[in-house]
């Protein structure tokens, strides 16, 4: 009794795909407030009334908080006071200078008493620069007492209750306002990827035919996208701002910086928040992409398992690149022609033979 052979397992095979691929680097990173300011007392006084409720937007010059402007408007008048008084004295002075010309030319006073009014009179002018000087210190003062936003952005918290003495040995911190449109997201290069970016920077430095050393990132419009830890992929484009001018030699790594125009209404991107970062560096014109279904590992490395013509299982170690949509982009290792099995692991063994079967989805 002759005992038939069990049949070869089937397996499920599929051609490698074909297509452009955009070629990227990835980053984790963090966002940063382009600009945060402390809003602080500039002159002492009491608080007297805020003008804002917390955690809104406020624009540039918006009054936010006003301290007791009694006392600076009573030095403000002393002062202007001052200033009129030492125009009257100037005029005098200068009318007393005037008829000692007068006199002098017919030898009815001395050239020291001539001396001695024009003497008075150029302390007069000398006064009045002092008093304007004063004038214009009051008023300063005066405006101090009006605390306004130093830059548009999301005004904090009340630092300080109403009633309360401000400025008097210290400029009080108030509030703080920070801006979110744009946003600043840093993030770290390791050795490796910044040769390839230094690559790219220097081809489109030559595109718009800037010297590559003296442009700096922002000129050059390098895109960069980004995505938050709720979002699918990266829906936040931005460019390459700004990159250190050395390696961390502790951590081998250099910092970049990209900026994002943070439209959104509210803003989307807070300071703070833990960032997904791609940069896409090139562009792979006939990529071969399998499913990540068929890609296996073992100490060796990753390897995929083809069929070949004597429908024999072959062991291919591959190179990996991007994924994409649950596929991979495969840099080394397989051609265009090869058979890749993608079901039926379980069941293949290099140097076996299969029964493949071509994949329903893929043809």
């Amino acid at each position: 009794m002759n005992i038939l052979p069990p049949p070869a397992p089937e397996v499920t095979v599929s051609r490698p795909m074909q297509q452009s691929v955009t070629e990227y680097l990835e980053f984790t990173g963090t966002t940063q407030a382009v600009g945060i300011a402390e809003v602080k007392a500039r002159v002492a006084g009491i608080l007297k009334s805020m003008h804002f409720a917390p955690g809104v937007h406020v624009k540039k010059g918006d009054l936010l908080f006003v301290i007791d402007p009694e006392p600076y408007q009573a030095e403000l008048a002393a002062a202007q006071a001052e200033l009129v008084s030492a125009k009257a004295k100037l005029n005098r002075a200068q009318t007393e200078l005037n008829r000692a010309e007068q006199l002098i030319k017919k030898n009815y006073i001395s050239k020291t008493e001539h001396l001695r009014r024009k003497t008075e009179r150029d302390v007069a002018q000398a006064t009045i620069g002092l008093k304007e000087a004063k004038v214009r210190s009051a008023e300063i003062q005066l405006e101090y007492t009006r605390v306004v936003a130093p830059i548009s952005g999301r005004v904090s918290r009340n630092r300080v209750d109403i009633g309360n003495l401000v400025g008097e040995s210290e400029a009080t911190l108030l509030t703080t306002v920070t801006q979110y449109k744009p946003m600043y997201a840093y993030f770290h290069l390791n050795e490796r990827d910044l040769l390839s970016l230094m690559h790219l920077r220097a081809e489109q430095s030559q595109k718009i035919g800037h010297d590559t050393e003296t442009t700096p990132e922002s000129k050059l419009h390098l895109p960069l996208f980004l995505g938050l830890a709720d979002e699918e992929g990266y829906p936040h484009e931005g460019i390459l701002d700004f990159g250190e001018s050395a390696l961390n030699t502790s951590t081998g790594t250099i910092e970049l910086r990209g900026v994002f125009p943070n439209t959104a209404k509210p803003p989307r991107l807070l300071p703070g928040l833990f960032t997904r970062l791609r940069l896409p560096i090139g562009e792979t014109p006939e990529a071969l992409l399998i499913t990540e279904r068929a890609i296996s590992a073992d100490q060796s490395g990753r390897y995929v398992l083809v069929v070949n013509k004597k429908n024999k299982v072959e062991k291919r170690p591959v190179t990996l690149g991007q994924h994409l949509d649950g596929m991979v982009v495969i840099k080394q290792g397989i051609t265009a022609d090869d058979k890749v099995i993608i079901n039926g692991l379980q069941k293949a063994r290099p140097g076996s033979v299969v029964n493949p079967q071509a994949d329903s989805t893929t043809g």
